[in-house]
């Protein structure tokens, strides 16, 4: 075999054939094996790469081309007790693989040590001599480039974020062909983009894209992974999710179609762990190649989890950073991706003595000239470690301090009886002043609801948790949700419980889309989207009819076919996005100063208690308040009110004195239906009342 060039890995197609490479610092020896059908049979053909320059082994093969499938066969020492677990019995995905194909077989031969059972129980010890190769995915060669793309590049402070599941978003829609739903074909799909952009999102952030795998012991019980949160290959799009035999261009003319619409797209990336798992999991690619480097461990063959997901990748070590960095730049200049919602991102920056929010890897993305571009957010803590407010710029992080205090403000009052007054919240709605301090709004990622949790809808539906369908005896998901039932846990026919309901998600909306800060909507929220009370949907059922609107449920997909009531709460969600952009847009792109203005006698954000006055000490400090009104600068001649009322009363409201706003006019209302929403006007030191658990939103006027 001819040398190939070690300074690209993978496999990189010349004119005549592939170069072949592979980084395995502590390898003996490394096969490339390539399989090709022959008389209906997978047959394999393995070829020694003789050439290594330190850790990297290559050779080049003529005759290899597009579409050709391939995995590695590593040696080295077996030797658990060390962290060494080689296997050249056990067919391994190229990292490097941007494109992955076959299915996992859960059978006791996909394990590098001697399992007995599919779930890989046995003897974690002893190396197993059976042949992984037919049971397990294949690596597949392309030939996809660089390309020049055209992006939206909205800036931070007009975002407005959509997370979403590719599948889930399209799967119903009747407009779309059936057997393109839920694939890249359907992302790109006129009927979503049009959907996305009039909604008045600037960016879709969809969970995870990369080839990803159902866990053995959530498969054994008849489940499988719907969230994609379990990483087979990290710069590899999921093959289920397309439509066509070519995942890769499907994808980059999905992301095209939306970036025409001027929808950027962020992709939820998990480098922190792999579907690997504990030291007892499957042997499918690190943990063949180079166990004691990929992932992070405490001695031995004992792996330091601060995932719970059984293994923690290693960011610490160069090739490992040089892995991940390499995987974020395919996906940008390849797909085309816009950004990276990075998942548990405090467990990369975990170093020996604890978080490193500015450590190697975060120090070389933030440094890149390309990825420094791109929108970068942060999930600031794991399962061990909490670091919000700790990432530099230009990093953003998820901000869970906001989800809770606007939970507590709406939900926690009248669900457990106590307030903790409107200081916090007033500090949420204003931009976290107190968290991103050096770093401005646009730091926080405001959201009340993602994927993880429960939805709009079940949040004022259920107080307690519902996750029986995962068949974990609801021991998943947390209880600490700050939900309320409104007096009847579950769907009811209640005619006031549910105007309550309806009432409450406006408010909440309402509360997200004009704070400061960037906001985050989830799937399905402007619909009413219901989990019927589970807060972990990670899972669905391995069989089923999927494309059937109620299966399984129906609350896994985006319902295309809204009642009168769910287009409402759409309507509602339009339009308080159209007052974001209208008005706010300009003057949330730094802290808010509260201060008085000499030539206005004005201040740019201002506070008022319900007779009009504004708030003093006194009422910022009191617990039982939980109504409150402020009062934005848009301009020189127009303010936005926003005004609250989190109390199971109906309370009165004094608009503020004539310096203020010289008239008001009612602009959105959380008691009325879109459609028959009226405005009304009024002057300095008129009143308003506001139903329970109500908001709204007036423009002062000046002349």
């Amino acid at each position: 075999m001819k040398p190939a060039d070690p300074r690209y890995l993978g496999a990189t197609l010349t004119e005549g054939g592939a170069n072949f490479a592979i980084w395995a610092a502590a390898a003996d020896a490394v096969e490339v094996c390539l399989f090709n059908e022959v008389n209906g049979k997978l047959l394999e053909t393995r070829f020694a790469l003789s050439h290594r320059d330190g850790p990297i082994f290559h050779g080049y093969l003529a005759g290899v081309r597009t579409g050709q499938r391939y995995g590695f066969r590593i040696y080295g020492p077996w030797a658990p007790e060390q962290g060494w677990r080689f296997n050249p019995n056990k067919l391994l995905l190229d990292p490097y693989a941007h494109q992955v194909t076959g299915e996992l077989s859960y059978v006791p031969e996909i394990y590098g040590h001697q399992a007995l059972t599919a779930s890989g129980e046995g003897e974690i010890t002893i190396q197993d001599t059976r042949d992984s190769a037919p049971f397990v995915p294949l690596s597949v060669v392309t030939s996809h480039q660089h390309n020049h793309i055209q992006r939206p590049n909205t800036p931070w402070a007009k975002t407005i974020i959509y997370e979403a599941h590719l599948r889930g978003l399209t799967a119903l829609n009747p407009e779309i062909p059936e057997a393109e739903r839920g694939t890249y074909k359907a992302l790109g799909h006129p009927a979503t983009v049009n959907y996305l952009r009039d909604l008045g999102i600037t960016a879709i952030e969809l969970l995870p894209l990369h080839s990803f795998l159902t866990e053995p012991a959530i498969y054994l019980r008849g489940r499988q992974n719907h969230w994609g949160y379990n990483a087979l290959a990290f710069s590899a799009p999921h093959e289920k999710y397309a439509a066509t035999d070519d995942p890769i261009s499907e994808l980059q003319e999905a992301v095209r179609n939306l970036h025409e619409a001027g929808i950027e797209v962020i992709l939820d990336v998990v480098y922190n762990h792999t579907a690997e798992g504990g030291a007892g999991g499957p042997t499918l690619s690190f943990r063949g190649i180079d166990n004691k480097t990929f992932y992070r461990r405490v001695k031995g063959d004992v792996l330091d989890d601060v995932t719970g997901c059984g293994n923690t990748v290693d960011a610490r070590r160069p090739f490992v950073m040089r892995m991940i960095m390499d995987s974020l730049h395919w996906w940008a200049e390849v797909i085309g991706v816009d950004g990276f919602r990075f998942d548990l991102a405090t467990a990369l920056a975990r170093h020996d003595f604890g978080i490193d929010t500015q450590g190697s890897l975060f120090a070389a993305i933030a440094g890149d000239p390309i990825l420094r571009e791109r929108k970068l957010i942060a999930e600031p803590w794991d399962i061990a470690g909490y670091a919000m407010g700790d990432f530099p710029h230009p990093w953003r992080e998820w901000n869970d301090h906001y989800r809770d205090s606007l939970r507590q403000f709406w939900l926690g009052n009248p669900a457990r009886g106590y307030s903790e007054g409107v200081g916090d919240i007033a500090s949420r709605l204003s931009g976290s002043h107190d968290v991103f301090y050096f770093r401005g709004p646009t730091s926080s990622i405001n959201f009340i609801t993602a994927h993880d949790g429960f939805t709009l809808n079940d949040l004022v539906t259920y107080s307690t948790k519902h996750n029986e369908a995962n068949q974990e005896d609801n021991r998943d998901g947390t209880e600490a949700n700050r939900s309320w039932n409104c007096g009847v846990e579950g769907p009811t026919h209640d005619r006031e419980i549910n105007e309550l309901r309806l009432r409450l998600q406006k408010s909440l909306l309402a509360s997200l889309i004009l704070s400061s800060g960037i906001p985050m909507l989830t799937m399905g929220d402007e619909l009413s989207r219901t989990q019927l009370g589970s807060n972990n949907a990670f899972s669905l059922p391995l069989a089923g009819d999927l494309s059937s609107p109620s299966a399984f449920g129906g609350g896994w997909a985006l319902n295309w076919r809204p009642d009168a009531r769910e287009r409402d709460l759409l309507e509602t969600t339009k339009e308080l996005i159209a007052i974001r952009k209208s008005y706010l847009v300009d003057v949330a792109k730094e802290f808010f100063t509260g201060e008085l203005d000499l030539g206005t006698n004005r201040k740019d954000l201002a506070w008022f208690r319900r007779n009009g006055d504004e708030m003093n000490d006194e009422f910022w400090h009191q617990r039982d308040r939980n109504t409150l009104s402020m009062l934005v600068e848009a301009s020189a001649n127009q303010a936005l009110l926003v005004i609250f009322n989190g109390s199971s009363e109906p309370n009165t409201f004094t608009f503020p004195p004539e310096k203020w706003g010289d008239h008001y006019r009612s602009i959105f209302s959380a008691e009325s239906e879109s459609s028959a929403f009226e405005p009304r006007l009024a002057a300095p030191g008129d009143t308003t009342i506001l139903r329970p658990h109500s908001a709204q939103v007036w423009l002062a006027n000046r002349s």
